[in-house]
């Protein structure tokens, strides 16, 4: 068979069925091989980000490789973004790259570019294949990869001549890489630093499944130890029936009062926190002075397990205490983020996936949240914008049978608005709540705390930190890609709203104006 049918059709018998792409000239042979292996599902993107982005929250759902399809160096520069995201959240994600045939390389085409090195930067594995005979091996490596340190992104570079040779054979698949054990000297660290009083456990990674979120709540319960989850967890089972734990704050200076007395912080499956940005008088290390860091388990460790055993020797017959199912009410009238959030939350379908890119209003999101119906919420990890949209595409198509809300604010939304075609064409069930204020608010609260100036509302700074004049019409927007919109300004119109789109199949686009921050 043809190199691009073997490399498809082991992909298929490896478990990766699903590939998000925006081809061009050089992977033709693979999207041909789409008709001869119907059991992978194609997903057109009309933007590479797009199709990266998706692939991403499509692992984190179903907690295996999604493959990406893109062509060449430009259509891998211009995925990059969220292979970054992909990157931090450790995502197991395989990235085929279509390359010029290997003999016409020495022509320098217009195209021709150093793909390996563009990769390396968010890649943990590259690999170009060849040869014809040995690609779907090449390609059962590179799954295998995925699922090492954690999670990575694995590259398969693939020259066009390699796809449209003959003698290519099905390769079988080969086993993952597991999490590594608890370490004993670990577990007996962390449980003599959760005795004492003021230890702090921060979460992240593998610890926020529900498993892992449970044993955590047990060690909370027994021992008085505080809880807290990561920025931007990559995926968080949380809400009613789950420990209540609150995130660690964006802003430093929050993040400092939030960790202010802690004894000891144990990291389970986080890193070490530290401020996202440098800013004049501010620490960049967030932990405390005199509180000591202990490491129970980073993110390439079987995480879950390592709390499991931490909560049996601290917590043998404690029980987490699970959050009501208690959402705010919104208050009514004119729509601003605080209403916002406490409809999304009264109004959130059972087990759905919320997908945070609300930015400016994520730290109202994230407590509104806290008592809403059982969710898993997606968030943006490697804090590269324009993940939202796609996110929710890859979400909705992980998990068919849950209703996917993406709370989206408007700045980001314009990277890869582009999402919301593929919604349409796939008929996926995302409600997009996108808040819309005009503004890039989160720079104007950035201009004072960076010590660059106040707050911009005029003149050329301003000017530079404003989406108005003109101001998007995201209902136009989204309609024209296919998606029924509409544009709310009151908190029971967002309510009516909500559940109009939760009331019909397919994606369905709200447009809610509140007033900007700053």
């Amino acid at each position: 068979m043809r190199g691009a049918e073997a490399l498809v059709g082991s992909l298929v018998g490896a478990g990766v069925d699903v590939c998000f792409m925006n081809p061009g000239t050089s992977e033709m042979h693979f999207v041909q091989a789409l008709d001869s292996v119907p059991e992978m599902r194609g997903v057109l993107t009309l933007f590479e980000g797009v199709a990266t982005g998706a692939a991403d929250a499509h692992a984190r759902i179903t907690g295996r490789p999604a493959a990406v399809l893109l062509h060449l160096g430009p259509g891998l520069g211009n995925g990059i973004a969220n292979l970054h995201n992909a990157r931090r959240a450790r995502t197991p994600l395989l990235l085929v790259v279509g390359a010029h045939a290997t003999d016409h390389v020495r022509h320098d085409a217009p195209l021709q570019s150093d793909i390996t090195a563009l990769a390396q930067t968010v890649s943990g594995w590259v690999h170009t294949s060849g040869d014809v005979r040995d690609v779907a091996d090449d390609a059962m490596r590179a799954v295998a990869a995925t699922s090492e340190h954690g999670g990575q992104v694995a590259t398969l570079v693939l020259p066009a001549d390699v796809s449209w040779s003959e003698g290519g054979a099905l390769a079988p698949a080969l086993p993952a890489t597991s999490p590594f054990p608890p370490a004993p000297g670990r577990v007996a660290a962390a449980a003599a630093a959760v005795r004492e009083p003021g230890a702090v456990i921060l979460l992240g990674g593998p610890a926020l499944t529900v498993d892992a979120m449970d044993a955590a709540g047990r060690i909370a319960a027994a021992t008085g130890a505080r809880l807290l989850v990561e920025t931007f967890p990559r995926r968080w089972d949380t809400g009613a029936g789950r420990p209540r734990v609150d995130k660690l704050a964006y802003f430093a200076e929050e993040a400092i009062a939030q960790l202010e007395g802690a004894s000891s912080l144990v990291l389970a499956g986080a890193r070490s926190p530290v401020s996202f940005f440098g800013y004049p008088g501010v620490p960049g290390d967030l932990v405390p002075d005199g509180c000591a860091v202990v490491g129970l388990a980073d993110p390439a460790s079987d995480v879950a397990a390592a709390l499991a055993e931490l909560a049996d020797e601290v917590a043998r017959d404690a029980v987490a205490e699970p959050a009501p199912h208690r959402a705010p009410e919104p208050a009514p009238g004119p729509l601003d983020v605080r209403s916002l959030c406490a409809a999304v939350a009264a109004t959130l379908p059972e087990e759905a996936i919320v997908v945070d890119e609300a930015h400016t209003a994520a730290a109202v999101l994230a407590p509104a949240l806290q008592t809403a119906a059982p969710h898993t919420q997606l968030a943006l990890t490697g804090g590269a914008i324009g993940q939202g949209p796609p996110a929710a595409l890859g979400a909705a198509i992980a998990a068919p049978d849950r209703p996917v809300v993406a709370v989206q604010a408007d700045g980001s939304a314009l990277y890869t608005l582009q999402a919301l075609w593929t919604q349409a064409r796939e008929q996926l069930d995302v409600t997009t709540v996108l808040i819309n204020n005009s503004a890039y608010a989160i720079l104007r609260v950035e201009l004072a705390r960076t010590g660059a100036g106040e707050a911009a509302h005029s003149g050329r700074a301003g000017r530079m930190l404003t989406l108005a004049d003109p101001t998007p019409d995201f209902v136009s927007l989204a309609t024209g890609y296919g998606v029924p919109a509409r544009r709310v300004e009151t908190t029971e119109d967002l309510l009516d709203a909500l559940r109009w789109a939760q009331g019909e199949p397919g994606p369905h686009l709200i447009e809610a104006i509140v007033p900007a921050l700053g």
